[in-house]
C-alpha cells in the first residue's frame, strides 16, 4: 500500500472543487483507493505530463477531471499536487 500525501495548498484547492463537485466525491474517493493500492491501475490513466508541468504525473478521476501527483515514489508515498478540469490543471 502506498501512503497518499495530501498537502495544504491541494486540501484547499480540493474542498474548492468539491464545492462545486460534490457529485464527484465517490469517483474520487475510488481513485485515491486504486492510487494507494496500485498507481499503475489502467483505469487511472497515469500519465508523465509535458512542459512547465513536466516533474508531475496526472491521474484521472474521469474523462474530464485529473489530479496532478508528483509521482516520485519516496518510502512509498505518493503527494497530490492539484485537482481539477483537463484545461485547468494543464
Amino acid at each position: 500500500m502506498y501512503e497518499i500525501i495530501f498537502g495544504k495548498k491541494y486540501e484547499k484547492v480540493a474542498k474548492k472543487f468539491f464545492k462545486k463537485h460534490s457529485s464527484l466525491k465517490e469517483k474520487y474517493k475510488k481513485t485515491i483507493f486504486l492510487l494507494k493500492s496500485n498507481p499503475y491501475h489502467p483505469s487511472l490513466r497515469l500519465h508523465k505530463l509535458k512542459g512547465a508541468l513536466k516533474e508531475y504525473s496526472s491521474i484521472s478521476i474521469d474523462m474530464e477531471y485529473r489530479v496532478i501527483i508528483d509521482f516520485i515514489i519516496v518510502d512509498n508515498k505518493i503527494f497530490l499536487i492539484d485537482i481539477g478540469s483537463h484545461d485547468k490543471v494543464y
